[in-house]
């Protein structure tokens, strides 16, 4: 992230950063309280059902919900005569003439009025009986039910207009702290006016952009309703912030003492940005459909409650970022003075789970990658090697449960659930955590290390006890939930979860440093070096609320510009022309043409964006070519994490880059300096070569193997 020098703007900035960062922190208390506000709701049912139903008389809760406002809607006394009478007066209608009548029988009609006031006189001695039981407790337990059914019904009805008012604040603060995602940090003054000039002309285009379509809108003759102009004054109130914001940069830019060059600057480009720029100019030029990247946009509202997950696994991995829980963790196994190749794969499967956790494979990565990196330099390993193991840290996680990514997957594609995809996904994470490890040991020199276990063990057991406080904290938040809300922790549940209980966490571990205790009386020095200092909880939640909004506006942004992206490679039909170019004729064919395409995909776009552009361009056909649905998105995924740590793009490199520092990383450079191709290489190479690999045993081995529905025969 680049760092705003100029004294003016930054007490600007930090104004306006205090001021959304309360907005963002409301937001997310919202979201959490409609959310838990329907589960709470949930449960009120059943104990409504529980305590004031009366089954012997067939008197449900949901008839006392609203017993006094129950219309009887007929005559229970009807003057049947008067009736008979009417309907014999009226002419037949189309179905008796149809039938062949040629007058109404009077004894059919008394009888079919009879039944009919025999029916609502049933109705009305029912309704009576409910009225009896609306006692004043039942009123007092409906008034609260229907209390958390108004909360939690307002928070669903309006959870699009939620996301988009946290993403305009969110995206408005990111420009004004400059903590746009791209290759590199602008830090030198060329990169600065090439910054704000990208951001300038890519605001200004989907403005352009969002005017088209609103026109055309307009020009329809349908009206547009409130909700569609709220979501459209939101987006354009974020682009028209972030192109006020980027305007005053260009002409008040941040203080450098670095003049720089051009070449580098264009690196300093915005990734969001770069998309929004291509993009709109092929549209408006190329495809001569100017509104297409305001259509685009638009797919993201319709997707919210996916969005607002994220946003708020997001801020429970800053949360997280705020304790020192992942110190006290890895602080078990340092004792036992493991080789820095074990010490990582120990991590890279901790991190894994956590990484399913945290919604996102870049979220990981920014919360706790730079304890992974020194911790992974402590137990003795190289630079280069720590970088690279930061960078996966995010990424081997994505097939686990209860991933955001594979929950998007599912929800698009009818062939597959979370279920399967999750089952065979815990395979694939096995693979790459062992074909990493196997590596690693490969090119260690010192390949296996242990302490004498008469000395480690009880370090080890007495650090252990550390870490029980906050399992003791997850355990009761996990049954909180599912013994009061009767809510499991899943891919649903997670993002509503584990924001809750890494609050109680972040409580326990700043009592821990307000009494003055640390996480071992034994601990390592430089683990108190890097400790999270006592702060309070209100300061640690603001701070991490802070850091959530720039990810927020970094990370979404990033997400809804590549789906526009997407839309551009759908419309040219790039994908379909492939494979009939090619003339595919087997499903081998397929597989192969998917690994390659995706690998592709993966490198230049995020993953929410690409998973949306797969399922509607490549998954049909390969599905039509025999490729079993659930192999097929085992191949995507595989491919897009290696796609997400190759070049151009690598967005887990950048990320790891960020967290690590340009300081290491040039120490890491130096380290190598005259050293084998490999070695000089080794943080973009060794991740490139494991999830290579992977990628190809996870693509050919279940077709050759009798795998899914594939069979031996096609050896």
């Amino acid at each position: 992230m680049s760092v705003d020098n100029n004294p003016v703007q930054s007490k600007a900035m930090q104004r306006y950063t205090t001021i959304s960062t309360l907005v963002i922190l409301g937001l997310l208390l919202a979201t959490l309280i409609f959310n838990t506000g329907s589960m709470i709701h949930g449960q009120l049912l059943r104990l409504g059902e529980q305590f004031f139903g009366a089954p012997a008389e067939n008197i449900q809760y949901s008839f006392l919900r609203g017993g006094e406002t129950a219309e009887l809607g007929c005559d229970p006394n009807p003057n049947i005569d008067a009736l008979v009478a009417a309907e014999m007066a009226k002419p037949l209608d189309e179905i008796e003439l149809l039938l062949g009548n040629s007058a109404k029988d009077p004894v059919v009609v008394r009888q079919s009025i009879e039944s009919a006031a025999a029916v609502c006189q049933e109705k009305a001695a029912f309704m009576k009986n409910v009225q009896k039981h609306l006692t004043p407790a039942v009123k007092v337990f409906r008034t609260v039910e229907k209390s958390f059914y108004g909360l939690f019904h307002y928070g669903q009805k309006r959870v699009d207009i939620l996301l988009m008012l946290m993403l305009a604040v969110a995206a408005i603060t990111t420009t004004v702290g400059m903590h746009h995602i791209g290759i590199r940090p602008a830090h030198s003054r060329k990169d600065y006016v090439v910054y704000s000039s990208s951001m300038i002309l890519a605001c200004v285009l989907v403005l352009v952009s969002y005017a088209s379509y609103i026109n055309l809108q307009l020009g329809s003759g349908v009206p547009i309703e409130k909700k569609a102009w709220a979501i459209h004054l939101l987006w354009i109130g974020a682009f028209v912030g972030m192109l006020l914001v980027s305007v005053y940069k260009f002409i008040k830019p941040p203080v450098s003492t670095e003049e720089g060059n051009y070449g580098k600057a264009f690196l300093a480009i915005p990734l969001f940005a770069s998309m929004a720029i291509i993009s709109t100019l092929v549209y408006l030029f190329v495809q001569n459909y100017a509104a297409a990247t305001a259509v685009y946009l638009g797919v993201m509202p319709g997707q919210a409650g996916l969005f607002i997950s994220l946003a708020l696994f997001i801020w429970a991995g800053m949360l997280l970022k705020q304790t020192n829980v992942v110190d006290a963790f890895v602080n078990v196994i340092r004792p036992l003075h493991l080789a820095p190749e074990t010490v990582t794969w120990v991590l890279m499967i901790g991190a894994g789970f956590a990484t399913a956790f945290t919604g996102a494979s870049g979220v990981f990565v920014i919360a706790a990658g730079a304890i992974i990196y020194r911790e992974v330099l402590h137990a003795g390993g190289r630079r280069q090697y720590a970088v690279a193991t930061t960078a996966m840290s995010g990424s081997l996680g994505v097939v686990l449960s209860p991933c955001l990514l594979i929950v998007l997957i599912a929800a698009l594609n009818k062939e597959v659930t979370t279920d399967l995809l999750f089952a065979k996904g815990i395979w694939v994470f096995i693979l790459t955590t062992t074909v990493f490890y196997i590596l690693s040991l490969l090119l260690a020199q010192d390949k296996f290390r242990l302490a004498p276990l008469n000395k480690a063990l009880p370090a080890v057991l007495n650090n252990l006890k550390f870490v029980l406080p906050y399992v003791v904290i997850f355990v009761i938040g996990y049954y909180a939930y599912y013994l009061l809300l009767d809510t499991k922790l899943d891919e649903f549940s997670a993002p509503v979860i584990m924001p809750v209980v890494i609050l109680g966490v972040l409580a326990w571990d700043q009592y821990l440093k307000a009494s003055g205790k640390t996480i071992s009386p034994k601990a390592l020095a430089y683990t108190s070096e890097h400790a999270v200092k006592p702060k309070g909880v209100m300061k640690s939640l603001f701070e991490a609320t802070s850091e959530t909004q720039s990810h927020i506006g970094a990370l979404i942004l990033l997400m809804a510009l590549s789906i526009g992206v997407g839309g551009l490679i759908e419309r040219s039909e790039l994908m379909p022309q492939v494979v009939e170019y090619l003339n595919l004729e087997s499903t081998l064919a397929m597989i192969t043409l998917t690994v390659v395409m995706m690998v592709i995909v993966g490198m230049l776009m995020d993953p929410f964006g690409a998973a949306i552009l797969v399922s509607g361009t490549v998954a049909p056909v390969a599905y039509k070519m025999g490729v079993d649905p659930v192999h097929f998105w085992m191949i995507v995924l595989t491919a897009f994490e290696l796609g997400y740590l190759s070049p151009p793009v690598a967005l887990n490199q950048l990320l790891a880059r960020q967290v690590v520092g340009e300081e290491e990383i040039l120490k890491g450079e130096l380290e190598t300096k005259g050293r084998g191709f490999y070695w000089r290489y080794e943080r973009w190479l060794l991740p490139v070569i494991v999830m290579g690999f992977c990628l190809l045993l996870v693509a050919y081995v279940p077709y050759y193997f009798g795998v899914f529905d594939y069979y031996p025969s096609k050896f």
